[in-house]
């Protein structure tokens, strides 16, 4: 893949795009019901907040060169073809390849890509001002108005003929048609929010009104029977729909899309999963936490809430992913399911979502805890840096090695999720409520606080340095309250003002509260003591994972025995994931001495950088530059001292 220049996209830009969202606090400018109740913190624009140099801004750069590769007329080419206005023929249109993997046109999923580009498109713009990404969602939009337009005047729009979605409601074998109709829609209505693209909005509300006309005369056991199979948040989208237009019909099909299966038993506190399809169950929460935005209803609130926490607390592995094979498993286990089909990067993609909602809601550090955790250890990890190609798991079987996709024939699932995933690093940085700022990531970044006049730059090196540096570069009229979070892994904080330290109160996992009248050039630097510690699995003290700070380790076991792998869009392998042979050689050095007085022992630093080296040779690095190898996470620990 031809490396497109961040230096170029920022040539191109225009600064200061209106960027929206539809999480609390976010600009009401284009919302016509914002929401009916209290948070305790409110998000950014993303247009707020600049990344600056560092390594998660390297992986939005290779982002934003694949999303800019990809020609639009390729993304349109099945939408075209199902409503019969053909490429390449006397419609003008340009000859295209025709993408393959799950955007083929024998995969009923086709079409999924097109959505998660155009709200990857609309966020790209929005996180540094370039014109080529509102330029590319702008052709993206005009195609889809037209193959609208074509297929009739009911609004129907998508990749594949209705009849999958009549198949669907009968009960037939299809592959999640909704699912893909919520990935369009969303796509739609986040082109308008982050890019301003009115044309977008009209679109999906004629899609709106298509599933309304479609679905509301239908009987409860039609209803019950089509929500058996995936369909995505298409709760979410219709009431994020509802939130732009105030239109109740949008409003009554998110209702319709309540899935009594899987939200009744958490409404009745039963938190009992049991091997559900993970990927399925999160967005239907996130459909919860926004009804109780927009409606108020608490029962809503409460079932977010325990899901949130269940999750957190009991299905997730030490890199902040969750499922294996896709679905769920039971907890007390989970040394049993450390296989090499862990971490479908999806679900975690949805725990950020639902995690920003939680965050929103209660303003607690253990929230921005998780969501660190999940960001450096699997969403900067999906990412391969040599190529910028993602993958669909983060295996966590000692020996496998990372799966790539490639540019242009896979389109799985976590490829639409991670254009947007690579996009929004920026987007829980900070947060606001009154005159309260929180800072909860330690990412280098320009913050623009317009409301408030507040100009903050923050540079650090973290995670491989211990120390983040804050720089007033224009002063608020009003005193201001800066909150630092204070994590769960860290010693006690540093903090010094203008260079004089500062009384620390508190525990990990709290903030640490500055209130002052702050002046141009003031700098806060905070110094977080990171240390080794050892995460076992609840069922196993013997298979641990070594953690740093936040940053889970990797040993690094070669590459004996690595094959270039087919790519799962190679027919022949579709459906392979769960079987897929990582040929992982015997007798790998997995075994990790432990002395219980001191973990620290159990590796020494080597050099600049998170790099270690285990007392056995074992070469040890971050999870998210543990690429082309094979790798272990999860030790089988021998201990002494005992």
């Amino acid at each position: 893949m031809k490396r497109f220049s961040f230096c170029l996209i920022f040539a191109l830009s225009v600064l200061g795009s209106a960027a929206q969202s539809v999480y609390p606090g976010q600009h009401r400018g284009k919302l016509a019901i914002y929401t009916s109740v209290e948070t305790e913190a409110e998000s950014f624009d993303l247009c707020d907040v600049r990344l600056l140099p560092g390594r998660v801004r390297d992986n939005l750069e290779r982002d934003s060169a694949w999303m800019v590769s990809i020609p639009v007329g390729r993304m349109l080419h099945s939408f075209r073809n199902n409503a019969g206005v053909f490429a390449g023929l006397e419609g003008g249109y340009e000859s295209v390849v025709k993408p393959g993997g799950w955007e083929s046109l024998d995969c009923d999923l086709r079409g999924h890509t097109t959505g998660h580009l155009l709200s990857a498109y609309g966020l790209m713009y929005a996180a540094t001002g370039a014109e080529v990404f509102r330029l590319k969602g702008d052709s993206l939009t005009a195609g889809l108005a037209e193959v609208q337009e074509a297929l009739g005047a009911d609004g129907y729009l998508s990749a594949f003929p209705q009849e999958l979605i009549n198949r669907n409601m009968r009960g037939q074998s299809v592959w999640a048609p909704w699912y893909t109709l919520h990935k369009l829609m969303s796509g739609l209505i986040d082109q308008y929010l982050y890019a301003g693209n009115t044309e977008a909005l009209r679109i999906a509300t004629r899609m709106g009104e298509w599933a309304y006309g479609k679905l509301a005369g239908q009987d409860e056991a039609t209803r019950r029977l089509m929500l058996r199979n995936e369909f995505g948040g298409m709760n979410e989208a219709f009431y994020n729909l509802y939130a732009v237009t105030a239109d109740s019909r949008f409003r009554s099909m998110a209702e319709y899309f309540y899935h009594n299966a899987v939200i009744d038993p958490l409404k009745d506190g039963d938190a009992d999963f049991g091997t559900k399809h993970t990927n399925t169950f999160i967005p239907k929460v996130i459909g919860e936490v926004r009804n109780y935005e927009l409606t108020g209803n608490t029962e809503s609130r409460a079932v977010a809430e325990l899901f949130w926490d269940e999750m957190t607390h009991r299905h997730t592995f030490a890199t902040g992913s969750c499922s294996q094979k896709e679905h769920y498993f039971e907890p007390e286990r989970m040394s049993h399911y450390l296989n090499g089909y862990t971490g479908e990067t999806c679900c975690t993609y949805n725990m950020l979502k639902l995690s920003r909602h939680i965050f929103c809601l209660r303003a607690s550090a253990e929230t921005a805890d998780y969501y660190e955790r999940a960001l450096f250890n699997h969403i900067l990890a999906q990412q391969d840096p040599e190529s910028g190609m993602v993958c669909y798991f983060l295996p966590l079987q000692s020996g496998a090695h990372k799966v790539y996709s490639t540019p242009d024939q896979s389109f799985w699932c976590c490829v639409g999720s991670g254009f947007e995933s690579h996009a929004k690093y920026a987007e829980s940085i900070y947060y606001r409520s009154g005159d309260r700022l929180f800072v909860n990531l330690f990412i280098p970044s320009q913050l623009t606080w317009k409301e408030k006049g507040l100009v903050m730059t923050q540079h650090t090196d973290f995670p491989e340095s211990e120390t983040t540096r804050l720089t007033i570069d224009e002063a608020p009229t009003a005193a201001i309250t800066l909150s630092l979070r204070y994590p769960g892994w860290s010693g006690l904080p540093v903090v010094r003002v203008n260079g004089r330290k500062v009384k620390v109160s508190g525990a990990p996992s709290s903030y640490i509260d500055i209130k002052r009248r702050w002046r141009k050039g003031d700098t806060v630097e905070v110094t977080y003591p990171m240390s080794i510690k050892l995460e076992t699995t609840p069922d196993n003290p013997a298979r641990g994972a070594l953690v740093y700070g936040p940053v889970v380790l990797a040993g690094n076991l070669g590459t004996e025995g690595m094959q270039a792998p087919a790519p799962f869009s190679d027919p022949a392998v579709r459906n392979d994931y769960y079987t897929y042979d990582y040929h992982i050689p015997a007798g790998l050095p997995t075994h990790l001495a432990l002395d219980k007085a001191n973990l620290g022992a159990c590796i020494e630093r080597t050099g600049r950088g998170l790099k270690f080296r285990t007392r056995s040779g074992v070469d040890v690095l971050p999870l998210y530059d543990a690429h082309r190898m094979r790798y272990v996470v999860y030790w089988d620990i021998d201990y002494r001292g005992d």
